[in-house]
């Protein structure tokens, strides 16, 4: 009876143990998740020393002369540019107080398309769409590929976060798992780095890719003769001396990225080697050394810059440059463009230096408005909505193209256009013929530029990400979302930052726009992967801020 009560006891106490194990357990869940994520990441990226690339150079391979050879091409892509980062149209980070002279010296130069268009209101459809010259949905690309383990640990800590969040994710726990490396463009894809290949350009590619990474989808399978790829996404090692970073507990994919970005970086798919420097700079190093190796031959360079998107990491000689700016988050984002506008303009100069200037077409967008989740309110102003979102703040984007041989400076361009347009842009300034055996949705701008084409490029464009869908037809928007079972329509011409909401009052432009996305839809193929979650946005409120009842929310698929 003793020994039966002692067991009792025993198993009580271990009973009462593995309750408040499994009590400490839950409480630090998010805690112990990331440290796992950290933990994978360090075994993921063998990361080596910093390597120097040798950029090859050499003669024209048709061998023509400077006044015969074709314009060389320069695409520079920001990731995450808010349209009030840049002060071209007064506007810019902190008041305007932070000037972007070098980026806004493209529009003045050349053109501004002020009704320009991402691809999509995330980064890698958007970069599908431009290195295709197609939607990126006519053959599957609907969705951005994300990491292993990002989605449910951005669920967790969703889930812990001290903020109201009235609306909550949707996990599709049935969806089947695809690797990250697999999940991208086609190699069936004819890129735009193939096309100016075959006319005798060079091509090279820095910095971001996020279009896969096997069975010939890596940049270095997709036409790029050289590619530099960022391999993961930390600007410097989170605790290195010249960096400041600002952390944002009330994101969860801020918290992933921490957990899990390196420091990290592959040259054609070498050796994983840390970069030489902060990587928004070290970009524009390299980026300076293809213009010099290759003042002898056309080329083109895909400058995928990843600033300014998080991790919020600036260098503390730039931070320290914006002491007039209280707030430390604003301070250090305000430091990062600044690093991005400091980099396009050594471009630039790099280009006059060799004497290319003035036949060079340099193309300047981002990938899609700026993100709410790092909780600066105005960085989309005056437009609605955030990335993630297809109001206009998500997909309103900078739009400019700079040839000074062919494009009258302060020219502005008011009719829609798309991301996609830049590929048959490029692919015209280099006698390139298009692709005969496939729908390319891509327009050339540049009799548009010049004035010799009459009427729009686009009658209507089309966006969707599983839950989220948008048409834009002669002038008029419409917005849908699945859920909540919600439409938003309007008149783009008289309400441009997407205020009126027409749906009640005009049901016959509402069914008009509703057909016409729905036949568009019917031409695109199914996603090539399954959304792993759908995830509420605000679309009013930035994510440091808590929701309220009647706030107007979107729910996007991914």
């Amino acid at each position: 009876e003793m020994r039966m009560s002692r067991v009792i006891r025993a198993g009580i106490v271990v009973a009462a143990g593995l309750l408040v194990l499994g009590g400490v357990l839950y409480l630090f869940r998010l805690e112990i998740a990331l440290e796992l994520a950290s933990v994978a990441a360090d075994r993921q990226y063998q990361v080596g020393p910093t390597q120097e690339i040798g950029w090859s150079g050499g003669a024209d391979p048709m061998g023509r002369s400077p006044a015969d050879r074709p314009p060389n091409v320069v695409l520079i892509l920001a990731d995450d540019l808010g349209w009030n980062d840049l002060t071209f149209g007064g506007g810019g980070v902190a008041n305007g107080s932070v000037p972007t002279p070098n980026i806004d010296s493209i529009a003045a130069e050349g053109a501004t398309f002020t009704n320009g268009y991402a691809a999509n209101a995330t980064c890698a459809p958007s970069r599908a769409a431009l290195m295709s010259g197609r939607y990126g949905t006519r053959f599957g690309f609907e969705f951005t590929p994300t990491p292993p383990g990002m989605m449910q640990l951005a669920g967790l800590a969703n889930s812990t976060q001290a903020q109201t969040r009235l609306r909550q994710s949707v996990r599709h726990e049935d969806a089947a798992e695809i690797p990250f490396e697999e999940m991208g463009m086609p190699a069936s894809e004819i890129t735009l780095a193939e096309l100016l290949g075959a006319q005798g350009y060079h091509t090279a590619h820095i910095g971001k890719w996020h279009l896969g990474r096997s069975k010939g989808m890596a940049p270095h399978d997709q036409g790029f003769d050289e590619s530099l790829l960022m391999t993961s996404g930390l600007y410097l090692p989170e605790d290195h001396p010249d960096v400041v970073n600002s952390k944002q507990d009330f994101d969860s994919i801020d918290q992933f990225l921490w957990a899990a970005m390196r420091f990290a970086a592959q040259y054609n798919g070498g050796p994983v080697f840390e970069p030489g420097g902060y990587l928004t700079d070290w970009y524009t190093e390299q980026a300076v050394q293809v213009i010099d190796a290759n003042r002898d031959r056309p080329f083109f360079l895909y400058l995928a810059h990843w600033a300014p998107h998080t991790p919020l990491q600036a260098t503390r000689e730039d931070y320290e440059a914006l002491s007039h700016i209280e707030n430390h988050r604003e301070r250090v984002y305000a430091a990062m463009i600044r690093s991005l506008d400091r980099g396009v303009g050594q471009v630039l100069r790099a280009l006059e230096r060799n004497g290319l200037d003035e036949n060079t077409l340099v193309l300047f967008t981002s990938d899609n408005g700026g993100a709410g989740y790092i909780g600066l309110p105005d960085v989309n102003r005056p437009f609605r909505g955030w990335k993630i979102t297809l109001f206009e703040g998500g997909i309103h984007v900078p739009y400019f193209a700079k040839w000074p041989a062919r494009i009258s400076p302060g020219t502005k361009v008011d009719a829609p256009v798309h991301h996609f347009d830049m590929y048959a842009t490029a692919a015209s300034a280099a006698g390139a013929p298009l692709p005969d055996d496939r729908k390319i949705d891509g327009v050339d701008l540049l009799p548009h530029i010049t004035g010799e084409a009459k009427g729009q490029p686009h009658r209507a464009l089309f966006w969707r990400s599983g839950a989220s869908r948008s048409a834009l037809v002669d002038g008029w928007k419409l917005n849908t979302s699945d859920p909540p079972g919600r439409s938003w329509l309007f008149d783009l011409e008289a309400d441009p930052t997407e205020q009126r909401d027409l749906s009640a009052e005009r049901p016959d432009k509402l069914a008009e726009l509703m057909t016409a996305m729905d036949s568009h839809d019917a031409e695109q193929a199914p996603s090539a992967w399954p959304s792993r979650a759908m995830m509420p946005v605000n679309i009013d409120r930035d994510r440091s801020r808590p929701d309220a009842p009647d706030d107007e929310y979107i729910y996007w698929s991914n």
